[in-house]
């Protein structure tokens, strides 16, 4: 099983878990709430790199090895 087979297996929408902002786009933050598993944070006001948050799992996508986050 790969990591992100491990994580969904683990987590499910709705979960709240800490992460860390590692990348910041206009539309948004990719935070990284697992070793090497980055989820999308959409917000108008994305916090710097290297802020670590609580975020809730807004939504999974297992056929694109996607999931968006929100600020918990």
């Amino acid at each position: 099983m790969t990591p992100w087979q491990e994580f969904v297996a683990a987590h499910a929408e709705g979960g709240v878990l800490d992460g860390v902002v590692t990348r910041v786009v206009p539309f948004g933050a990719f935070v990284e709430v697992a070793d090497g598993i980055h989820g999308l944070l959409v917000t108008d006001a994305a916090p710097q790199a290297g802020t670590r948050l609580p975020v809730r799992i807004e939504q999974i996508d297992v056929e694109r090895r996607r999931f968006s986050l929100v600020k918990a």
